[in-house]
């Protein structure tokens, strides 16, 4: 789990970096919680997510937004971190320039970033939104949603309101090509305390699914 720096719009930042040894593996970038709001990248659901990914035989990073940790920089409402994310995917593609796929994934506030970076890069080709936070952020920018997800959401959830994000989930799906799997962990909060099992379990199925799908690049 080699820590790296690399260099962000307004200054350093640091992140954890797994690199797959399987030529051309998928890539996939991890987006953290809310900054003021104890978000990092050592949350549990990032660093499950770290994990689960990595042991698909991908390359996976997960970095700590502006301000947090060694990354350097100040709180900037969601712009700033949109900015810093997409520092992170080109860091990591220049680290792995000809990846088989693809794929983002968020939670809560990071799944706000990580939809609005996959509105603005085509590259990436799968999300995954965890607790995205569709009762305080608009979400009305996916339109159309560029590629298929995964939205997983805990049913107790006592911060984003469960219908809420059925509702985004039943909007993005009802759009042209774009397929949605809409997940509601039963008895799960927010944070998934007691649910990570779970929740990984069915970000693994989900990934492996998907990743069979995908031909393999021809070197």
């Amino acid at each position: 789990m080699p820590e790296i720096i690399f260099n962000g719009p307004t200054g350093r930042l640091e992140g954890r970096y797994h690199h797959s040894r399987v030529a051309h593996a998928p890539v996939a970038i991890l987006l953290h919680p809310h900054p003021q709001h104890g978000g990092t990248m050592n949350n549990r659901v990032i660093y499950g997510l770290y994990q689960t990914f990595a042991r698909l035989g991908m390359s996976v990073l997960r970095f700590n937004f502006r301000g947090i940790g060694r990354s350097q920089g100040t709180f900037d409402n969601g712009v700033g971190e949109l900015s810093d994310a997409a520092s992170a995917l080109d860091w990591l593609q220049t680290v792995n320039p000809s990846p088989a796929a693809c794929w983002i994934a968020g939670f809560s506030f990071g799944a706000w970033i990580a939809m609005q970076l996959l509105m603005r890069r085509p590259e990436i080709s799968a999300f995954i939104a965890i607790a995205p936070p569709a009762n305080v952020y608009d979400f009305s920018f996916l339109a159309p949603c560029p590629s298929s997800g995964l939205i997983l959401h805990g049913e107790r959830d006592e911060v984003v309101p469960e219908p809420a994000v059925a509702k985004l989930a039943q909007k993005l799906a009802s759009q042209r090509g774009i397929t949605i799997d809409y997940q509601v962990i039963k008895g799960a909060s927010h944070f998934f305390q007691d649910h990570m099992d779970a929740l990984n379990e069915r970000v693994s199925a989900y990934v492996k699914a998907a990743m069979a799908r995908i031909p393999a690049p021809v070197d």
